[in-house]
């Protein structure tokens, strides 16, 4: 344990070096002002710290001292992230509850008072070491977990479906995960025949949880949909899976939203089940826009569903552009105002154009810090 003492007085900073050194506190530092001290930090006078910072466990800091007293020069050390971990216990002569207060406030976790007393300054310093340790302990374990989150969100990226460009069908996807790690998930499959199998989900809320259904959903995804290919078929047997997931003492109900299509592109058709997604839009050749409305309940929430999968058949080209919850919440208003804001900067090219959709919906819009996963998948239809 490294201790810095700061008094303007040599005679103080002997009686309490020769404490700490009977109590077997060896690594011990002296700073006679407040500039001193932060000399010692790293702190320029600009106050900027520098490469080579020194490392202190605990500060002992005067509160009257010249040129600049200890709850100010406490209040300087405060202003910077490095050091406002490090405990500091005020030593002073100042019976005043206000100062005091006022030294606490300023960031010093305790204090003594002048004379020293040794039983005194030893407690309070075993204390604010104790705590110390406790903290930089969670601090550790923090930055362990933040790095295990970043290389979940890694792997999260790599499971998700590179874009197809074929003659007649195109897909495509921007993704913009919240800060926590993602509940969003995206795939597309070819099933043969000129047949393509796309779906969208959305699962209820952020983080850990969230991203573990998510990875278990994305790796059931492919077997269930080349298998049963049908959009009632593949989602029952995905709310299937998904209720196996038994948690004990569950205090939330998870679910997830999902759109899945299969688009036949020799038929010219459309089939599709949305259980409780946002609807989708479809772009005609016509210019007319049909949203993929007609839902169901939520995967997840029972064991059995009632689904009616919808048809819908189309001419010459178009596009249909499925979305997360995210993307409508950075538009004002109510859920229709939404929706036709979103169709106003979807219609019209039916080809790809992903620097007009990441200006669109996916730069900064002024929104809270903590938004949702934002994700956009764009089907082009073409004639062959």
């Amino acid at each position: 344990m490294r201790i810095l003492i700061v008094d303007d007085n040599p005679t103080n900073v002997i009686i309490i070096r020769e404490i700490l050194k009977k109590e077997n506190y060896r690594d011990i530092d002296t700073a006679p002002s407040a500039k001193a001290m932060f000399d010692k930090l790293g702190l320029s006078e600009a106050n900027i710290l520098e490469s080579k910072a020194a490392n202190f466990d605990l500060i002992l800091l005067d509160m009257m001292m010249p040129e600049m007293d200890g709850i100010a020069a406490c209040k300087v050390i405060q202003q910077h992230d490095q050091f406002k971990d490090i405990p500091i216990i005020m030593v002073t002569a100042v019976g005043d509850s206000k100062k005091l207060a006022e030294a606490l406030d300023a960031g010093a976790v305790d204090y003594v008072t002048k004379p020293i007393n040794k039983v005194e300054l030893m407690a309070r310093i075993r204390l604010a070491l104790r705590l110390k340790q406790e903290k930089d302990w969670h601090k550790e374990r923090d930055q362990r977990m933040q790095d295990e989150l970043k290389l979940a969100a890694l792997v999260q990226n790599a499971v998700l479906s590179p874009a197809i460009e074929e003659e007649s069908f195109e897909v495509h996807a921007l993704y913009q995960p919240s800060a926590e790690l993602a509940g969003d998930l995206y795939a597309w499959f070819e099933l043969g025949n000129g047949r393509y199998g796309v779906i969208l989900i959305d699962i209820m809320g952020h983080g850990i949880s969230s991203s573990l259904f998510c990875m278990f959903i994305a790796s059931v995804l492919k077997d269930t949909v080349t298998t049963y290919v049908e959009p009632e078929k593949v989602i029952q047997e995905l709310n299937r899976r998904f209720s196996q997931l038994h948690i004990d003492s569950q205090l939330v109900q998870y679910y997830f939203t999902a759109i899945y299509l299969v688009v036949d592109t020799r038929m010219k058709r459309i089939d599709y089940v949305n259980a409780g997604h946002p609807p989708a839009l479809f772009f005609q050749e016509d210019g007319q826009m049909i949203q993929l409305d007609h839902a169901c309940c939520p995967v997840g929430l029972f064991d059995k569903m009632d689904i009616e999968p919808q048809t819908l058949y189309y001419e010459g080209e178009g596009h249909i552009v499925l979305y997360t919850d995210g993307l409508l919440e950075i538009i004002k208003g109510e859920h229709d105002e939404q929706v036709n804001f979103l169709a106003s900067h979807l219609k019209g090219n039916h080809d790809w154009n992903e620097e007009r959709m990441r200006e669109a919906f996916f730069e900064d819009h002024g929104t809270q810090e903590r938004e949702d996963d934002k994700c956009l998948v764009w089907i082009s239809l073409k004639k062959e």
